[in-house]
């Protein structure tokens, strides 16, 4: 059994899209012409690749498995387009990033990306940099950017920019009077939730408990209404509200976190080129915190600050 490119497509654009409807805006097709091609994708295969839950279409587990090869197959196919046109890059482009990453950085970075290679066309996941590593080793992202630390076994890499960390507490709160405090931080595999603990275990005090969430200005949030504690890029902080917060340097060495493209060892693409080439040529990209912020870290005392002290606002 084969699947064509074209059937490929339609599948993946509905179960991204979650629906018919959607798709078929997405793919520029009569909605018709989509239910049907699923349909005979469906009767081929001779199982359900979804399900309908709350006006929604859901995978199945066999759309799962359909979905991951579909995505790898889309992309050879994006790759063998362009050797054979002369490595212009085209077809679909995964990639992943750090939520902050995404937020701060990226925006004018592929909007630029876009300008030059309209016919790209790009996804961006985002994640931990653990889960983010662990989906480009397994193929199903072409790179991302991550920050270190990180396992880097199997992986090529290139230094992006640096990153600032600050620590974030409710206004007015004094470490040492509450040193079991809970951590407020995205989930395990995210490298600096892993920097703030290295720290805290450093300075002995031992939280609480660790509180997960899955954004930023969920995590600023609660810590300005006095639920813990966390360690925040200084880029974010212009992004979210920052009432009812204090916002401290950290050691050097804590502070400045290196984030870095990573991609599987030995894998090419023109996509992938043309992205690394355009942040070589990119010096607003690849330049590190501004000095003002820096210099707050060179300032930073090496263990958690006794009393609470306002930080200029970044």
């Amino acid at each position: 059994m084969s699947f064509s490119i074209q059937e490929l497509e339609i599948f993946k654009a509905v179960a991204d899209c979650g629906g018919i409807t959607s798709a078929a805006a997405r793919l520029h097709r009569v909605q018709s012409n989509v239910t049907t091609r699923v349909k005979q994708l469906e009767a081929r295969l001779g199982t359900a690749l979804f399900h309908r839950r709350n006006r929604r279409l859901v995978l199945s587990a066999e759309g799962r498995v359909l979905l991951d090869y579909a995505e790898r197959l889309l992309r050879l196919s994006g790759e063998a387009e362009s050797a054979l046109r002369g490595g212009a890059p085209r077809g679909l482009f995964r990639i992943g990033s750090l939520e902050s990453t995404a937020a701060t950085r990226l925006p004018p970075l592929l909007a630029r990306y876009h300008r030059a290679f309209p016919q790209v066309r790009m996804e961006l996941v985002t994640g931990t940099s653990g889960a983010l590593v662990e989906r480009v080793l397994s193929g199903e992202l072409e790179a991302a950017f991550v920050a270190e630390p990180f396992t880097a076994e199997g992986l090529a890499m290139a230094h992006v920019f640096t990153e600032e960390l600050v620590l974030v507490t409710p206004r007015g709160f004094a470490l040492d009077e509450h040193p079991h405090t809970p951590v407020l931080a995205f989930p395990t595999g995210c490298s600096y939730r892993r920097r703030l603990e290295a720290w805290l275990s450093r300075a002995k005090v031992a939280p609480e408990r660790v509180m997960e969430y899955g954004s930023y200005h969920a995590i600023v949030a609660c810590a300005a209404a006095g639920s813990g504690i966390a360690i925040v890029p200084r880029s974010v902080l212009e992004l979210v509200e920052q009432r009812n917060i204090d916002v401290r340097p950290l050691p050097r060495d804590i502070a400045h976190a290196r984030t870095q493209l990573v991609w599987r060892e030995g894998h090419r693409s023109a996509a992938l080129g043309a992205l690394r080439e355009l942040i070589v040529s990119d010096s607003r990209c690849a330049a590190p915190a501004r000095a003002a912020g820096a210099s707050l870290a060179y300032r930073s005392a090496s263990r958690p600050p006794a009393r609470a002290r306002r930080s200029p606002r970044s």
